[in-house]
């Protein structure tokens, strides 16, 4: 399968990287400034400045541009989609509106997060109109070579922006700030990185595989009068989990807020 992506910048780079990696996919890839991307060359990947060039050479494209960019970068592939599998990375940029610029294109819209360049990304994403089951297995196959994905609702996207797109910087918040505890109470700086990041990949992977609701994981860690409950007595005075469900809310609404500015007169 011969898969382009237009714009490789930090998610359309990760993207192509994993793609290319696998074997299994030709990757061409464009953007202005190829420098910056050369890296690519060395996993297969084919630059080129050309968007109309990716277009015409591939089975299925990403757009991966900025989102005040989709629109217009869409338009001018346009007539070179005609059937093909269009998949945005662009965030608030509708289905609707893609297709208006594409009509002929079958139009798939993703969220994924930074986590893919390490293959255990979370992508959601939701369908147009005119994607058949076998359009869908092919978007699910190659969405699944970044890590999990999941179909949603378009109507949802801007809460996944705010949830999973988010994520990774509220994961490594909580990362950061584990370290620096373990910092204040002696532990070496490496020792402390290390240990606080496996504890995050640990217990995900625990819930992930097991099923164990959170909560009973943290149960199976309590003990009365222990170490553990004192540290959570202290998390939860302190409000962790409104702080991080205000978080989400706050980005949540500022994505739709991005959405509602880029989307004016549509």
């Amino acid at each position: 399968m011969r898969i382009g992506v237009v714009g490789v910048g930090q998610i359309g780079s990760a993207i192509a990287r994993v793609l290319a990696q696998t074997g299994r996919y030709e990757l061409i890839a464009s953007r202005r400034n190829l420098e910056k991307v050369r890296e690519l060359e060395d996993y297969g990947v084919r630059l080129t400045r050309d968007n109309r060039e990716v277009a015409s050479g591939s089975d299925v494209v990403f757009i991966a541009v900025k989102p005040y960019k989709a629109v217009d970068v869409v338009r001018e592939i346009a007539d070179l989609i005609r059937g093909k599998l269009l998949i945005s990375v662009a965030a608030a940029i509708p289905i609707r509106k893609l297709a208006k610029a594409a009509p002929d294109a079958k139009i798939v819209r993703a969220m994924p997060n930074i986590s893919l360049i390490v293959k255990a990304g979370f992508t959601a994403y939701s369908l147009g109109p005119n994607i058949g089951r076998e359009d869908e297995e092919k978007v699910k196959q190659i969405l699944s070579e970044l890590g999990e994905c999941m179909k949603v609702e378009e109507e949802l996207m801007d809460a996944v922006t705010a949830l999973s797109g988010s994520g990774p910087a509220y994961v490594a918040t909580l990362i950061e700030a584990m370290a620096y505890a373990g910092l204040k109470v002696g532990l070496p700086r490496e020792f402390a990185y290390k240990s606080a990041a496996y504890t995050v990949y640990g217990t995900a992977k625990l819930f992930l595989e097991t099923g164990i609701h959170p909560a009973s994981i943290k149960e199976m860690v309590l003990t009365p009068a222990g170490t553990t409950i004192e540290g959570i007595f202290y998390l939860e005075e302190s409000g962790v989990r409104t702080a991080v469900m205000k978080a989400v809310e706050a980005a949540t609404r500022r994505a739709r807020e991005i959405a509602e500015k880029l989307n004016q007169g549509d």
